[in-house]
């Protein structure tokens, strides 16, 4: 938008979001604005609150307001098995399959060179220091299949394999490209089920 009042900069904040193009961030801006005072209160309110008090959970590093989360407080799951995923909304993914019953680790990206992002910007040393301690007897490695997703689930299989802990991919259903975070619960349950050994 033009002139930087206002509209234009609440159009740009919604612009800068993933995925929201310059067309959706208006249609945003003028919905709130054609809103109640209170709804935009509402909204800013939620946004600090949750700024503010969501962070990384000590044991699985996903996003929680209490720590640690409620997956790692829960004594019925499987501690012995551990999903690895890229972002806190593929452990969401996973959970809505029901398929599995273990604890996650979450790496907050994949390793991607062409981004600048080596294994060192990811949540590794901290999955390691789990793995040495915890128990764990297979890791799930359900990073997304792409090339980024391939190339951080074959580094982190080459790491933990030595330390005798089955390493395991997702198969079947999948669609290469695809992002779990858009798979539909059968489709994750099927992959879950059919995981194969890596390395």
């Amino acid at each position: 938008m033009n002139g930087a009042g206002p509209i234009a900069r609440l159009v740009d904040q919604f612009a800068r979001l993933p995925g929201i193009g310059p067309k959706t961030a208006q249609r945003l801006a003028f919905h709130i604005l054609n809103e109640p005072p209170e709804t935009a209160r509402s909204l800013a309110r939620a946004l600090v609150e949750a700024r503010e008090k969501v962070r990384r959970c000590s044991g699985c590093c996903d996003l929680t307001d209490g720590d640690p989360c409620a997956i790692c407080r829960d004594p019925r799951r499987n501690r012995e098995v551990i999903c690895v995923v890229e972002q806190p909304r593929d452990v969401m993914a996973v959970e809505k399959s029901r398929g599995f019953r273990g604890l996650y680790h979450v790496l907050h990206g994949a390793i991607s060179p062409m981004s600048g992002v080596g294994p060192g910007e990811l949540t590794i040393r901290e999955l390691m220091e789990r793995l040495a301690k915890d128990g764990v007897r297979e890791v799930i490695l359900a990073t997304n299949p792409n090339v980024e997703g391939d190339a951080t689930a074959l580094y982190l299989a080459r790491l933990i394999k030595p330390s005798g802990i089955r390493v395991t991919r997702l198969a079947h259903g999948l669609p290469v490209g695809a992002s779990l975070e858009y798979a539909d619960e059968m489709t994750l349950s099927k992959a879950l089920e059919g995981r194969q050994d890596l390395g």
